[in-house]
């Protein structure tokens, strides 16, 4: 018997023969997935697999891989650089050498006028290294600007800020294969079945092995914390009262590792002493979680004979980011969880090569992890490349979240954006629109030429779009890993590396410092610079054959290392990069400064990712098949909540906040408690209209996850036009 139409079409999946496959990595998240990509005989791109070789991914792919390949023709690429007529009123094309050198004079004369940090430069995390190392060479040598930064500090910086507190370097201590290790895996803020789905398949097979406690710490019912043991719904913005109301238990049940403490760690007294004014009779109070199963959780997760934790965006980006971080690491020390398999603190890191940008782009220092701060440093690194130690600063300048109130004073006069849209990326939409009107000069380098930001530059450098060239990414585990170029450029695009380049030949030390055409010169110095006993980011043993033929390396690979796989864990020797040689415990004291639901905007506002997009949807949001799965703005919010303000599911409603207000599509769900409301945050034109974008103090990233917002009627056959008008768009 058949049911429904009857003359139902069946679905059809059409033919799609592959002369060749050809090997990549997957350019959105930082899983690290190694891919495969279809030609045709017509030399065509196809299709996307996962490499069954490949230890990361193992074959398998999320939605956004298995259609990665549609990029290449997507709609809006550039195709020629554009420069503003002499009026300002439109782009006009324009070659690349006159686009290069109008950007160079102008950069030039900015300068000369108002100093050398006055113009900046924003990066991204979703180059190849090899380029990342590049612009760091072109900025920090011979540009000569401080103020640089990658946008990476919109998801990581706390991670980096934490880590570097704690370890006294960053770098993620463990990876993927400790989930088939661990005894109990805590999750803060994680959730990665819609956010990192590939890792949530390892951390799922894991568990159909072998059981072991999921605690999920979210003030969402996500589908991470659907799957959990132990949900715990926290307050919004006080992880680090849980965590000290933990380790009040541990300490005070004599739970700790005091022999690994003893050993390892400096600082335990101040740990001991802090905490004591965090009894669970009291803290439950501000984090929400009840004194009983705080207790209990606290008592799992050190019993456990090896625990860890994940975390990602729910911990970083918040006021108090960098010191969640560092609380984190500070319950892996004392129950001794750093080093061991199973046992680690273990950031779940955002885009593809935001790692890659952490290691080598000299954005918040110089190349491998040195410091512009240590005068070794500044001196190695100037010899290496040819130029004066004195052209480096002695410090770090302003990071990307600063530079753009440095436009509003003045101090910042002209900018360049590499593969960063910071109107649909920064907090408070609004004030960046004025910041951008205000500069002197701005250029723009994107694979789009339709992003947002477009609109305010002088001009624009159309790049190519991932495997139309080639280098390395490094994943969330550290494991490098190859981009093959697949395909030649898009129209009169270029490659990353070839503009950083051709931008370097017109600056007096781009004539000094050597700047290799092909990504794999460059690589070959990365690996000198990476050498050393007592560096942990060593890669000195690795060769782009040898990273194709393990389908991915981990650092630290040292030059003379045997066979193909690097080191799974840092630490293991209870070794840290601090002075002494062990790691800091951080007393992390409580203040509550976020913005709180009070009677004129009574809701949180959380945000986070769906599975079928990625950021801002610059990419996503131009393919179908990802695009068909949520096309249009909105949020999640409690049937209860809604019952009393009059809300239908599937109505439209206005969200206000202190600095905007937005038109979003009403989904009725439980997932959120009833004086809280959700929106992906890939809907930029909403999320970050209403946003706080306080400031970590340490990391300067921004506190996405929490501020007020209340509800307001909207007329419903106006946001309806307004929104299949932005759909169209």
């Amino acid at each position: 018997m058949l049911f429904g139409r009857k003359n139902r079409k069946s679905i059809v999946i059409p033919s799609k023969k592959v002369k060749e496959w050809k090997y990549t990595t997957c350019n959105y998240c930082s899983t690290g997935c190694a891919i495969e990509i279809g030609l045709n005989e017509e030399n065509r791109i196809v299709t996307t697999r996962g490499h069954a070789g490949a230890d990361v991914n193992r074959g398998k792919l999320c939605i956004k891989g298995l259609l990665e390949h549609e990029l290449f023709e997507s709609p809006g690429r550039g195709t020629e650089p554009l420069i503003r007529n002499k009026h300002y009123e439109k782009f006009e094309k324009t070659s690349w050498d006159n686009a290069l050198d109008v950007t160079a004079q102008k950069i030039k004369d900015i300068q000369a006028k108002y100093g050398k940090d006055s113009f900046a430069v924003v990066s991204t995390g979703q180059l190849l290294t090899e380029e990342f190392y590049t612009l760091g060479k072109l900025v920090r040598g011979c540009i000569g600007t401080n103020n640089y930064d990658g946008n990476t500090t919109l998801c990581m910086a706390s991670a980096v800020s934490g880590y570097k507190r704690s370890f006294g370097s960053d770098g993620p201590p463990g990876c993927y294969e400790d989930f088939e290790h661990t005894h109990c895996l805590m999750a803060f803020g994680s959730n990665l079945p819609e956010q990192h789905p590939i890792i949530y398949w390892r951390l799922k097979e894991a568990l159909e092995k072998r059981k072991f406690p999921l605690i999920v710490v979210d003030p969402r019912v996500t589908m991470l914390a659907q799957f959990a043991d132990i949900h715990l719904p926290v307050t919004p913005g006080t992880d680090c009262v849980l965590i000290n109301s933990m380790m009040h238990v541990i300490i005070n049940e004599g739970l700790q590792d005091q022999a690994y403490i003893d050993a390892h760690t400096q600082g335990f007294e101040e740990i001991k002493a802090l905490v004591q004014d965090y009894d669970p009779k009291v803290a439950q109070h501000t984090c929400g979680i009840d004194e009983d199963t705080i207790r209990n959780v606290a008592r799992i997760y050190a019993k456990a004979p090896a625990a860890m934790s994940i975390w990602t965006m729910g911990i970083n980006q918040s006021t108090h980011g960098s010191d969640g971080v560092a609380n984190i690491n500070n319950l892996n020390l004392i129950t001794g969880n750093i080093g061991k398999p199973g046992g680690t603190s273990l950031s779940i890191t955002g885009q593809c090569n935001a790692m890659g940008t952490r290691e080598w782009s000299s954005c918040s220092g110089l190349p491998g992890y040195r410091y512009l701060e240590n005068d070794a440093d500044r001196e190695e690194i100037a010899n290496y490349w040819g130029i004066d130690k004195d052209f480096f600063p002695t410090k770090r300048g302003l990071s990307q979240t600063d530079i753009f109130p440095a436009i509003e004073t003045g101090e910042i006069r002209g900018l360049w954006l590499v593969a960063t849209n910071p109107m649909t990326s920064m907090p408070n939409t609004g004030r960046i629109r004025k910041a951008m009107e205000k500069l002197d000069f701005l250029v723009v380098q994107d694979v789009y030429e339709d992003v947002e930001t477009n609109q305010y530059s002088h001009v624009y450098f159309p790049a190519s779009v991932w495997a139309e060239k080639e280098g390395c990414h490094t994943n969330t585990e550290r494991r490098v890993n190859l981009t093959s170029n697949v395909l030649p450029p898009f129209a009169n695009s270029k490659p990353d590396l070839w503009i950083f380049n051709q931008m370097a030949k017109r600056f007096d030390n781009g004539k000094v410092i050597n700047f290799p055409d092909k990504a794999e010169e460059a690589f070959e110095e990365m690996k000198q610079l990476s050498k050393g006993k007592a560096r942990t980011l060593d890669i000195s043993g690795m060769s782009y054959a040898k990273i194709i033929a393990a389908r991915g390396i981990q650092w630290p690979y040292r030059e003379g290392t045997e066979g193909l796989k690097g080191e799974s864990r840092l630490y293991t020797d209870g070794h840290f990069q601090t002075k002494s040689g062990k790691a800091n415990l951080i007393p992390v004291k409580f203040y509550n400064n976020n913005e709180q639901p009070c009677n004129d905007y009574p809701f949180w506002l959380n945000s986070g990712r769906v599975v079928e997009h990625f950021h801002t949807r610059t990419r996503t949001g131009k393919i179908g098949n990802c695009n068909k799965f949520s096309p249009t703005p909105y949020m999640e919010m409690n049937p209860d909540a809604a019952i009393e303000l009059g809300i239908g599911h599937q109505t439209y409603v206005r969200l206000a906040s202190r600095r905007g207000d937005a038109v979003v599509l009403v989904q009725l769900t439980h997932r959120v408690p009833r004086n809280m409301v959700f929106i992906p945050f890939h809907f930029h034109d909403c999320v970050n209209r209403l946003s706080l974008g306080l400031l970590d103090p340490y990391s300067r990233q921004p506190a996405f996850k929490q501020c007020s917002v209340r509800i307001e009627p909207v007329d419903q056959t106006e946001a309806a036009r307004l929104n299949v008008e932005r759909r169209t768009y």
